[in-house]
């Protein structure tokens, strides 16, 4: 065992000892029964659906019983970190109303609430299970780790550093002083249990009382000596930071089950209460007739900014993922599902489908019930950052913006439900808009050419209907207005008489009224074409239908 001088003589001079942070760090103040849950994003990688899913249920659960829900920035593997991460993670948590009680923006009694910021904390701790020889200083360089690995493949043991394997477990203390004399880099390992025959054994808060084989490996539970700053593992500084900030329910992902055991050590070998930990089992994908893990690697859908580029509203998205961790809520009306608790006894230990068919249904049913005020606010504020073309439309013409959004909506008992995200909106109701309409270049249009009537029967049908248009409120005398320029031109009265005798006709009224159509809106596929008119306006309309006459 090393002398405490020696270990001491590791560390900075002024650092605290533990008793100092649990002081600086009390017991949280807060109701019986309260939940203080933590969501830890790390910056070496953008934030993946899976997370705002996790978050979604710890905001929840926290929330709901009175505690608090913390976000902490897991950033201890510094040389991973990927440029832009941090601010991703704010957008994606701002998008999705996932307001942390306490973070790096908002502070907390608790903070620093970014692990790169805590590294006095654990080197406390760190130091103090050196002197208690719970942990040891660790020498071997790549070579001999490798090796290690070697042997114990060949041998068909269980890989690790651990038992005999570990090569400074047990190393003379004269040995240990020499390496550090000669300033060679070390890692601090811990130094698991002898009990390796133990089980390890707890209770799931979702999975209910499971058990695994005890953690027999030494990990690393501080990097090496020769980094700066001197950072530990996820393991230990997870241990610490969890103790610290008093968080007693941690939701994670399934992957991190077999981490229980080496988690259970820590704590007790650091005097900690043991937290009650939820595995929740990750979001999946259909790939053919099996399911894998929704990957970022392999799916847009993964990514979170996948879901703010389109546009998809974020209660639809949160009602989505709400549904995703307790089947009722998929049952229940969007508001309600939003207010109703999410239940950590009701979360599946199979992994959810992500569907996007499934969610454009929700986002569109639900778009379908705004009012058009309240969608022409959301278009710009999307618009804002990705569409700039569009946002000049709107803020130039915003009354014509809430005619076209009244088109079929609005005193409809089944309106539109056709834009499905924000990102839609162009396609969808662009056409109203002079700027951003695609009009026909004439007769011969490839749209209007795809109807098969002789573009000079186009031009006269088209001069026809302009020559005597009226503005007219009510629908079917507006639409006579096209019946009547169909049958001077010899049109079929309905597609049946013109299928019984197609060379006699030009077409049908289909046909004429899709001139109309196309020269209105640009496509054989559109709202109510009295109500389009109604919110283009006259001018508007004599406009677009004089394209045709070139």
């Amino acid at each position: 065992m090393l002398d405490r001088a020696v270990i001491d003589a590791l560390f900075p001079a002024d650092l605290p000892e533990p008793g100092h942070w649990e002081e600086r760090y009390p017991a949280r103040q807060l109701p019986e029964g309260a939940l203080v849950t933590r969501f830890g994003p790390s910056p070496t990688g953008f934030v993946h659906i899976g997370g705002i899913y996790t978050a979604t249920i710890d905001q929840d659960v926290a929330r709901r019983s009175g505690g608090r829900y913390l976000v902490r920035v897991e950033d201890t593997d510094q040389s991973r970190e990927v440029e832009g991460a941090a601010e991703q993670f704010e957008r994606g948590f701002r998008y999705f109303h996932l307001v942390a009680d306490e973070d790096t923006q908002r502070g907390g009694d608790y903070g620093p609430y970014q692990q790169s910021a805590r590294e006095r904390i654990y080197l406390s701790y760190v130091r103090e299970l050196l002197r208690e020889s719970k942990a040891y200083l660790d020498f071997a360089t790549k070579d001999e780790l490798a090796a290690i690995t070697q042997r114990q493949q060949a041998t068909k043991l269980p890989t690790g550093y651990y038992g005999s394997w570990a090569i400074w477990r047990d190393a003379d203390p004269a040995d240990v002083q020499a390496k550090l004399d000669a300033g060679a880099p070390y890692v601090v390992r811990f130094r698991a249990p002898d009990d390796t025959g133990a089980r390890a054994r707890f209770t799931d808060a979702i999975r209910g009382p499971l058990e695994a084989e005890a953690n027999r490996n030494d990990v690393v539970i501080l990097k090496s000596s020769d980094q700066s700053p001197r950072l530990p593992t996820y393991h230990f500084a997870h241990a610490v930071d969890d103790h610290l900030m008093r968080v007693n329910l941690v939701i994670r992902g399934d992957e991190w089950i077999s981490s229980v055991p080496v988690h259970q050590q820590l704590f007790d070998a650091l005097g900690f209460e043991p937290i009650t930990y939820a595995h929740i089992a990750p979001l999946m994908k259909q790939e053919g007739g099996s399911k894998r893990k929704l990957s970022k690697r392999k799916d847009p859908e993964a990514s979170v900014d996948f879901y703010i580029e389109a546009g998809y509203p974020t209660e639809a998205v949160l009602y989505y993922l709400r549904g995703l961790a307790n089947g009722r809520l998929a049952e229940l009306p969007l508001e309600q599902a939003l207010t109703e608790p999410i239940n950590l006894a009701e979360c599946g230990v199979a992994g959810p489908l992500v569907d996007l068919v499934k969610l454009d249904d929700i986002s569109a049913d639900h778009i379908a019930t705004l009012s058009g005020a309240a969608i022409l606010d959301a278009v710009r504020t999307w618009a804002e950052r990705f569409d700039k073309e569009l946002l000049a439309v709107l803020d130039a013409e915003p009354e014509l913006a809430l005619r076209a959004l009244a088109v079929e909506r609005d005193g409809a008992e089944n309106p539109r439900k056709d834009l499905k995200k924000w990102s839609e909106f162009r396609a969808v109701y662009g056409f109203f808009f002079p700027q951003l309409h695609a009009a026909v270049t004439g007769a011969d249009d490839e749209r209007i050419a795809a109807l098969g009537v002789d573009p000079a029967v186009v031009q006269a049908v088209a001069r026809d209907f302009a020559e005597g248009y009226q503005q007219l409120e009510d629908g079917g005398e507006w639409f006579d207005q096209i019946r009547a320029v169909a049958a001077k031109h010899g049109f079929a009265r309905n597609a049946k008489e013109f299928k019984k005798d197609p060379g006699a006709f030009p077409g049908s009224i289909r046909e004429a009224s899709q001139i109309i159509r196309i020269a209105l809106s640009g496509s054989t596929r559109s709202p109510d074409l009295h109500a389009i008119s109604q919110a283009l306006g006259r001018d508007e309309v004599l406009a677009r239908i004089a394209a045709l006459t070139k």
